[in-house]
């Protein structure tokens, strides 16, 4: 038992029900960070002692390996913490333990000056972070000695607006201990692997090791004598080492795949990874990883991305992907260790702020540089990683304005080049294949490869050797909606507004020479589909194929429109233009019928097999089926 003197009562010296109330159900959103808060004030007061200690060694008292130690007491229900950092006097535990919101820390930080302050591994900035013990214990106990002090003083309370004070004589060493009576619906804490699995999670890098007594398998010798014939035997849980701190030079590539394994719980390997370390107006550490294997969820966590983790002073705050790198990089992994991130007052939160800014510019930076280099130097791994990310990749231009064309160098497509489905042709390919005389990037979306390389709408650019880009996935109808022009050319679908192909003022002439054979037919076209169509006209796409939609320069695709009516969406009123082939034998047939009855089927039938061809949806399929089965039917009889 601690002998004790008479015990004192004293009033917190603030609204102390009202603060510890907030802190208790609003301030911490999850109750397991009171052992990241503790951890991270012992780690304070080690490393206090530490600096202190530069000029006198004597506060040591012989005793210069600093650690953490975590103890359960499962049947008094009770967690502890104790270090053998500085220690508090009485005084000072009045001051920073018995008014809320006070930091020693802080004001340790504001004394000190030059390179001390830079090493300096001090965490807790709002003097706050004790009272989380309240979010899982009804009584907290703080039993604590100066370092070089004579007396140690123990301070309790329940968190009800009032603590006792009083001197204890046999506390043995320096330092401070934390005892958590833990709240009847908090006894998961008082598991052994729950607390190992929390220190694994907030606590691995912090400088000093972090203890608790190791657990004795049933059958082991120790358990066979019983725990009365043996001493209890202390072991390191955490790594008490963070290796994004340390040299470059010093860390193998296999000491970077481990990590990257621990801290992305990924089972494959990265694909590559930059480690840098700023130092100026700003102090910050970055160590990204690319993976090589995208999770089954990528497309669908924007909301949800815990990708990189913020560290401050080596101590985990929160997976803070969402602040730290816009969505199209959420599949970036790895660590941020800053001095001087602003956090709010729970650590929880990462303010919005200048340095913040700058610090998410310096990252997306740094990932865009490495993805450029991967590129220039290894085409196959830069494959690998398109292959698993380019769709989110994509999002990039309506989210990033500013690295606009630097993303859209990295991106990769496939185009009527090679016919090859494998995208792989950069932009810069694609404008140094068509040379200067050509001032349109073409492209063409669908809802799948081969709808993509086989539309209509490619014939004439085809013929004429006009290489177009070929896009199907689905996030790409949007994106090109972001995209205008690169290189002082502009983007154009294939599939959207006016095309002129017309080379030479021949090609002109016999356009509007089957412009005018056809006057007639387009005529009777447009009464016929005028409340599908906006307008017939000659087209100048197609070659093979009767007949196709062509959109105007704004409107969505076709098979998109498909997907958000499926999805519950109304979709604009728009109507498309029909563009006829007058050279195919389908439309010559069609221009010399005269029963009315029969123009007006054929005419629906090359309307909806156009609208098909463009992967559209029709408003009546049944009634299509019908009238190819009657086509069909005819031609049998004849």
């Amino acid at each position: 038992m601690t002998a004790k003197t008479k015990s004192e009562v004293h009033p917190f010296q603030a609204e102390a029900q009202q603060v510890l109330d907030l802190m208790t159900h609003s301030l911490y959103s999850n109750r397991e960070v009171f052992l990241r808060e503790l951890i991270s004030n012992a780690s304070d007061a080690c490393d206090k002692l530490r600096f202190k200690a530069i000029k006198d060694e004597s506060l040591y008292g012989g005793d210069s390996d600093l650690k953490i130690r975590i103890e359960i007491d499962k049947d008094a229900g009770t967690v502890s913490i104790r270090d053998n950092g500085i220690g508090m006097a009485r005084a000072e535990v009045i001051e920073n333990i018995g008014t809320i919101a006070h930091s020693g820390t802080r004001r340790f930080l504001e004394k000190l000056t030059g390179d001390q302050k830079q090493d300096a591994q001090l965490i807790g900035q709002f003097g706050v972070g004790f009272y989380s013990s309240f979010v899982v214990a009804d009584r907290v106990v703080l039993t604590t000695r100066k370092a070089g002090g004579k007396s140690a003083t123990q301070w309790s309370s329940d968190g009800r607006g009032e603590y006792s004070l009083e001197t204890v004589s046999d506390f043995a060493g320096r330092g401070t201990r934390v005892t958590l009576h833990l709240k009847d619906g908090e006894k998961e804490f008082l598991e052994d692997y729950r607390l190992r699995g929390l220190i694994s999670k907030y606590s691995d890098h912090i400088a000093f090791p972090i203890e608790m007594l190791k657990t004795v398998a049933p059958g082991d010798e120790g358990d066979k004598k019983g725990a009365s014939e043996t001493a209890p035997e202390w072991e390191a849980v955490n790594q008490a080492s963070a290796l994004w701190q340390r040299p470059k030079a010093d860390i193998s590539d296999d000491d970077y795949q481990a990590f990257y394994k621990h801290v992305s719980h990924d089972f494959g390997p990265a694909l590559t990874w930059a480690h840098n370390k700023v130092e100026g107006n700003q102090s910050y550490t970055s160590l990204l990883y690319l993976p090589e294997n995208a999770p089954f969820d990528l497309l669908t966590s924007r909301d949800q991305r815990n990708g990189l983790k913020l560290y401050v002073k080596r101590v985990f705050i929160m997976d803070a992907a969402e602040q730290l790198l816009p969505n199209y990089l959420r599949f970036v992994r790895g660590v941020v260790d800053s001095d001087d991130i602003p956090l709010n007052v729970s650590r929880e939160i990462l303010q919005e702020n200048r340095n913040v800014a700058k610090i998410r510019s310096a990252l997306v930076k740094r990932v865009l540089d490495l993805l450029q280099k991967m590129a220039r130097d290894d085409a196959d791994k830069f494959s690998k990683f398109w292959a698993a990310f380019g769709e989110v990749f994509k999002e990039g231009p309506a989210e990033d304005f500013a690295n606009r064309d630097k993303i859209l160098k990295l991106m990769r497509f496939a185009s009527t080049h090679d016919e090859d489905q494998a995208q792989k042709v950069s932009i810069d390919d694609y404008i140094s294949r068509v040379g200067s005389e050509q001032d349109k990037i073409y492209y063409i979306t669908a809802d799948s490869y081969s709808a993509a390389k086989s539309s209509p709408h490619l014939e004439m650019f085809r013929k004429k050797g006009i290489e177009v880009l070929l896009l199907w996935d689905r996030v790409d109808e949007w994106m090109m909606g972001y995209l205008h022009e690169y290189e002082g050319k502009s983007f154009q679908s294939v599939a959207k507004g006016d095309i002129d192909l017309a080379a030479s003022d021949d090609d002109k002439k016999v356009r509007e020479k089957a412009e005018k054979k056809a006057k007639d037919l387009l005529k009777r076209l447009q009464e016929t589909l005028k409340e599908q169509v906006k307008e017939v006209k000659v087209s100048q796409r197609l070659t093979d194929s009767p007949a196709c939609l062509v959109l105007d320069e704004h409107d969505m695709a076709m098979h998109m429109q498909k997907l958000m009516k499926q999805a519950g969406h109304e979709m604009p009123g728009s109507k498309p233009v029909l563009e006829i082939n007058p050279g195919h034998p389908l439309v010559k047939r069609l221009d010399s019928e005269k029963d009315k009855q029969k123009f007006n089927e054929w005419g629906q039938l090359l309307f909806e097999q156009a609208v098909l061809s463009e992967g559209g949806q029709l408003d009546d399929p049944a009634r299509f089926v019908q009238r190819l089965n009657g086509i069909m039917l005819a031609l049998a009889d004849g």
